[in-house]
């Protein structure tokens, strides 16, 4: 069994690789109606490099948070011109560890925005918090700079398994966090918790889950640990110093517990996050949709039209890495945005077709239209012999709704993107000229 997201670029790659072989000149996608965006904020800053992350970040030693937020500030109001963005929809501080900085600084960054496009008194705006940087009264302060809901990093609760993963809290300095966060932010807190380590078995594993339903809030993401090189933790699997996971058991984690979660009335909306009580995730759900998002701080993503003549195609936008080179870049010229790419028409559909069928709803026929006027959902996949086998293996459902994944076939999602995206750039190659109106 292949879980989704084992290999989050695998989908990526398959549709790069066929685009070389087939080649064409794609005229960009028009963007869909409506000036509104996410935004993402990066802080790259951590206590310690935990032993599984490859993300970007830096240990916080002398950073100059004042300065640093000045930068947010100015990259913030600069993309939101630049895309003329009207409205954001909601906003996520990831990193890193965001919950390191300063109350101040989130609320300057939310008034900079607040300042320069609508955001709605009720806007979702998240904090990703580590429970030794986030005791109780910080995290009220961040409530009060404008926090409405918080995303811990608990990871595990087992103490074995977090000193493993370079985790700086204990399982107790997580649970206390865990019932801090719900007073302050009742119905709004959704912890991480990860599945797939060396060593790790299925019963001890659906324990803690067991556990963390005991007290936990309305969301919950469930992540398979993905080994990535350059980390300690791939180097001490490639020296034998631990096994390898099994991903067998990996597979059989993920199942039994994305049962024992529904049981537990929480609604699988997308292939590693589960909700209650609508406590579904506005942000990630921008991702989810193709929607457009801003990518403000070292090292963050974006994608958004910018305005202005002959800016009509959907950019992906990389922010640059390292912090000092970031700011300066910032205090130059606005932004640090060190990498653009324009996005054609076939390859913003394959990213309406991947990223929706990770979510329960997956790729309706009104969504698609929405990217792709011409041609259907129906024209794309509904004579294709081998789409025709995964909707008789209950894998896949085409009808009236869209197209979307079983049940079962959410947790094979990898392996049937390998069917649909090479099936998606067939219909691409093969379809009729555009239709001219009055042509």
């Amino acid at each position: 069994m292949v879980l989704p997201g084992l290999q989050a670029r695998r989908w990526l790659s398959t549709a790069a690789t066929a685009r070389r072989r087939h080649r064409t000149e794609d005229t960009p996608s028009p963007e869909p109606p409506g000036r509104r965006a996410a935004l993402y904020v990066h802080w790259p800053y951590c206590e310690k490099r935990c032993s599984y992350c490859n993300f970007n970040k830096y240990i916080a030693r002398g950073a100059d948070e004042a300065a640093v937020r000045d930068c947010l500030v100015t990259e913030a109001r600069t993309l939101l011109r630049l895309s003329g963005v009207r409205r954001v929809d909601s906003v996520f501080f990831g990193g890193g560890t965001p919950s390191l900085a300063s109350p101040h600084t989130v609320a300057a960054v939310l008034e900079a925005v607040a300042q320069a496009a609508h955001l709605p008194a009720d806007t979702e705006v998240t904090l990703e918090a580590n429970p030794t940087s986030a005791p109780g009264p910080k995290l009220a302060a961040f409530g009060t700079a404008g926090i409405n809901r918080l995303s811990i990093g608990l990871q595990s609760l087992d103490g074995t398994e977090l000193r493993l993963l370079g985790r700086t809290h204990s399982a107790r300095d997580a649970l206390r966090t865990l019932a801090e966060a719900r007073h302050l932010f009742p119905g709004r807190v959704s912890v991480d918790l990860m599945l797939g380590l060396p060593q790790q078995k299925v019963g001890p594993w659906l324990r803690q889950l067991q556990e963390l339903l005991s007290c936990c809030d309305d969301h919950l993401s469930l992540y398979q640990l993905t080994l990535e090189r350059g980390t300690t933790l791939f180097a001490q699997v490639q020296q034998g110093v631990l096994p390898a996971p099994d991903p067998e058991l990996a597979a059989e984690m993920y199942q039994e517990g994305r049962t024992v979660l529904r049981e537990a009335g929480f609604r699988q909306y997308e292939v590693s996050n589960f909700a209650r009580n609508g406590a579904l995730s506005t942000h990630n759900w921008t991702y989810w949709q193709c929607g457009q998002y801003l990518g403000i701080g070292p090292g963050a993503h974006g994608r958004f039209a910018p305005q202005g003549p002959g800016s009509h195609a959907r950019e992906a936008r990389i922010q640059t890495l390292e912090p000092d080179n970031w700011m300066k870049e910032v205090m130059l010229f606005g932004h640090g945005t060190r990498k653009r790419t324009s996005l054609g028409n076939l390859e913003l559909l394959e990213e309406v077709l991947a990223m929706g069928l990770r979510t329960d709803v997956g790729v309706t026929h009104q969504h698609w239209q929405q990217f792709e006027p011409q041609m259907t959902l129906w024209d794309v996949f509904g004579a294709s012999k081998e789409v025709k086998e995964l909707l008789e293996q209950n894998l896949l459902l085409l009808d009236h709704r869209g197209l979307r994944c079983s049940w079962d076939g959410l947790a094979v999602l990898d392996s049937l993107l390998l069917t649909l995206l090479p099936q998606l750039q067939e219909a691409w190659q093969q379809r009729g000229p555009p239709h001219v109106p009055g042509g």
